[in-house]
């Protein structure tokens, strides 16, 4: 038998039904017997219950009241059934592994740094990565210059829009010159408000450059130069904001006296600074005055062979 014929069928034998439980439904109210509508009959039918059984809550949603206010029977179409039904669970490991709901628990169980290996596995998990911040929480993104200045400048843009995409609100730049700190400050305009945080290790940026990054970076306020020797004991008197509180000098051979000098008159602020310089005396200790000693909570000395005990005692 054909599909339609199993269709027109079941709704002649539907039909049969209803017409037959409202006649027994009108004898049985005049013999002074329960009373139940047509449809919850049908209901009972459906269910597998004799006819007096107590019907379900649920059929009145099948029901719709007239404009003469009598409620009618919706016919039980395949469309209604299917409507009813659970949303199907994944039936393969594939359909599994393109969850969300399941990748979203699955993403739990590994670190911030694995789940960087993960979001390569493809466009998908990527993607489910990509949009929620927390998978990459206490990561830092380190942009590789050198391979990076190869890149088109669309790329490099989608670079830096896919770091606001994870809620990175911290960068490092290795192996940066001027033209890579321009870049960023082109190709990166959100940065202004977003990024907080900035790292240049083992740069050629100068005094311009690290101009350049700290006026559009307006809402930075912890900065790391390592490795950074085209910088200046000038370049640092120019450039650095009050706004900053964290601090780390570390490894920049043009860092001396009137560098800690900078620090000291420029930072009223800082909480936190780690220095390591070969070339520091007990004199630049002695920039720093007893009111900004008292907001100077951290303070990391390393390699600061010409640092005494007396020079510190002195800054405490």
């Amino acid at each position: 038998m054909s599909a339609q014929g199993v269709v027109e069928r079941a709704s002649a034998e539907l039909s049969k039904r209803i017409t037959g439980l409202g006649l027994r439904g009108k004898h049985h109210s005049r013999n002074g017997l329960q009373k139940t509508s047509v449809m919850e009959r049908v209901t009972n039918v459906f269910c597998g219950g004799n006819v007096s059984s107590v019907p379900p809550d649920k059929p009145s949603r099948f029901r719709s009241k007239s404009a003469t206010g009598v409620a009618q029977v919706h016919p039980v179409t395949p469309q209604t059934v299917r409507k009813i039904h659970l949303p199907e669970h994944p039936q393969s490991l594939q359909e599994l592994l393109m969850d969300d709901r399941f990748l979203g628990k699955f993403f739990t169980y590994f670190s911030a740094s694995e789940r960087r290996t993960l979001a390569q596995v493809c466009v998908r998990w990527r993607d489910l990565l990509y949009r929620s911040p927390r998978y990459w929480s206490g990561l830092m993104p380190v942009v590789r210059c050198r391979e990076l200045r190869q890149a088109h400048p669309q790329d490099r843009a989608r670079l830096y829009a896919s770091l606001l995409r994870r809620g990175f609100s911290s960068v490092c730049l290795l192996g940066a010159a001027d033209e890579d700190a321009l870049d960023l400050v082109h190709s990166f305009p959100l940065a202004t408000k977003h990024v907080h945080s900035l790292s240049l290790r083992c740069s050629s940026v100068s005094d311009r450059g690290l101009e350049a990054l700290l006026d559009h970076l307006q809402a930075l306020f912890e900065l790391e130069l390592a490795g950074c020797n085209e910088l200046t004991e000038a370049g640092l008197w120019a450039c650095l904001t009050p706004r900053i509180v964290s601090l780390t000098l570390t490894d920049c051979i043009n860092v001396a006296d009137e560098a800690v000098g900078a620090v000291a008159q420029l930072l009223p602020s800082l909480y936190e600074f780690s220095l390591q310089a070969y070339h520091v005396t007990d004199a630049a200790l002695g920039f720093f005055s007893p009111k900004q000693s008292a907001t100077l909570s951290i303070l990391r000395l390393q390699s600061c062979w010409e640092v005494t005990n007396h020079g510190i005692v002195n800054i405490g």
